[in-house]
């Protein structure tokens, strides 16, 4: 997770208090799967992220398009975090506060999040093999494989956990490779 410190230190909190909030009244699934919706929803409909993000629009203005365009998918607890988040000026935290969250819940229930960059799309099998190693790695109950596709790795892949970076990527073997024999010719 690449967060802004600043935003990291304003968004735990949000996301520290939902997260016990959950365990206490036992709807944890209902609002991290709300999250996990609210999360795709956000990426897909980047003009609702900037429509809340725009200081200029009133808090009434964004409670009542988040009600609106959400009331029907989202738990009601779900959505009094919203207008609470709106009503204090941070909802412009919300990625960043679904994120943290998520973690969160990933970490009591032993989920890895794995950021996988390939050069090419994985075939399932591919992914079968690949979740079942970290699982063993990183010993895990169950990986989450947030994959991104990038061909400039030219082949191979990319491993980010949020302590490690494991680099199988050709393109990398060429970087070591020219600077090696940078190294040696300068002899």
């Amino acid at each position: 997770m690449s967060v802004n410190p600043l935003t990291l230190k304003i968004a735990s909190p949000y996301a520290r208090a939902l997260f016990d909030f959950s365990v206490e009244k036992n709807i944890m699934h209902q609002i991290t799967a709300d999250f996990q919706n609210l999360e795709i929803f956000l990426k897909e409909n980047t003009e609702l992220t900037e429509y809340l993000d725009n200081p200029v629009v009133s808090k009434n203005a964004k409670c009542e398009i988040l009600a609106k365009t959400l009331q029907a998918q989202l738990n009601d607890e779900t959505l009094k975090f919203l207008m609470i988040l709106v009503e204090r000026g941070r909802i412009s935290l919300l990625t960043s506060v679904i994120t943290i969250y998520l973690e969160l819940v990933y970490e009591t229930a032993s989920i890895k999040t794995i950021e996988v960059s390939t050069a090419f799309e994985f075939t399932t099998s591919q992914k079968t093999i690949l979740v079942q190693k970290l699982k063993e790695l990183m010993n895990a109950r169950e990986i989450r494989l947030m994959i991104t596709v990038d061909p400039n790795l030219i082949g191979g892949f990319l491993i980010k956990t949020q302590s490690k970076v494991i680099d199988f990527t050709i393109k990398n073997q060429l970087q070591k490779l020219a600077k090696h024999l940078d190294t040696v010719l300068e002899i």
